[in-house]
């Protein structure tokens, strides 16, 4: 069986000023798959392009919910706080919540606002910032410590992440904090350490869960296909993440 990799995120680049739709303009012709979504006295300037094209006449706070339905990441061309006030009354969880940036006028920046890491906000933040030659600017702190994002390890080479969110949450924490993690990989591929940096010293890579001294670490991501009992759940107290690749 071949691995399965997750679809191509629905994306949307959204403008409501003059120099905000000139950005997005620009974005658009290195994205042509992503919609579009500008005020409707400057969707002439769109002309030219193959991108979807949508353009509002109401009031923009109207068109949120209807974004937050269709698309899997939303690029505001807005102000940051204009953002966190339109999305405010619309945020549900980090499961649900689309990935959003914001990036500025003069496109110098690209901030991922929400759902960085299970949204995919960071990933596009560094895409975009690459293609308009801006600067992300990333908060999360496995990125800024160029570390393992826990709640999404191998997520493009199709893994599935199986514990409960306690258990993300604390062995998240270890990892950021730089305490001793041990990873142990008895299946899926080799490759998901993409960072272009080391891996931090504090992770420790094992083949078996055997040879995992458990007294010493303070977390365990485990990368198996073999059934975890309720005795290793218990017995790790929400300190195990469980990884599942594609069966080959």
């Amino acid at each position: 069986m071949n691995e399965i990799y997750p679809a191509a995120p629905r994306v949307v680049l959204v403008a409501i000023t003059k120099h905000g739709a000139a950005q997005v303009a620009k974005l658009a012709l290195a994205l042509p798959t992503a919609a579009i979504c500008v005020a409707a006295k400057f969707a002439p300037s769109m002309d030219g392009l193959v991108n979807p094209l949508s353009a509002y006449a109401g009031a923009f706070k109207d068109e949120i919910a209807g974004l937050f339905a269709r698309y899997d990441q939303i690029v505001f061309f807005v102000s940051l706080g204009a953002v966190v006030r339109l999305i405010a009354p619309h945020l549900k969880s980090k499961d649900e919540d689309p990935g959003v940036l914001v990036v500025d006028d003069a496109g110098a920046f690209v901030i991922p606002v929400l759902s960085g890491h299970v949204g995919g906000a960071n990933a596009t933040a560094e895409q975009i910032a690459a293609l308009l030659q801006a600067t992300p600017v990333l908060t999360t702190a496995s990125d800024v410590g160029k570390t393992i994002p826990v709640d999404i390890l191998g997520r493009e080479l199709g893994w599935r992440v199986e514990a409960p969110k306690i258990n993300i949450t604390r062995v998240s924490a270890a990892v950021v904090n730089e305490e001793l993690v041990a990873v142990v990989q008895e299946a899926g591929s080799p490759l998901w350490w993409t960072r272009p940096t080391p891996m931090p010293a504090s992770i420790h890579k094992f083949e078996r869960l055997a040879d995992v001294d458990l007294t010493r670490f303070k977390a365990v991501l485990w990368i198996t296909h073999a059934e975890v009992s309720a005795e290793q759940w218990a017995a790790l107290h929400e300190r195990l993440v469980v990884y599942r690749p594609p069966l080959q």
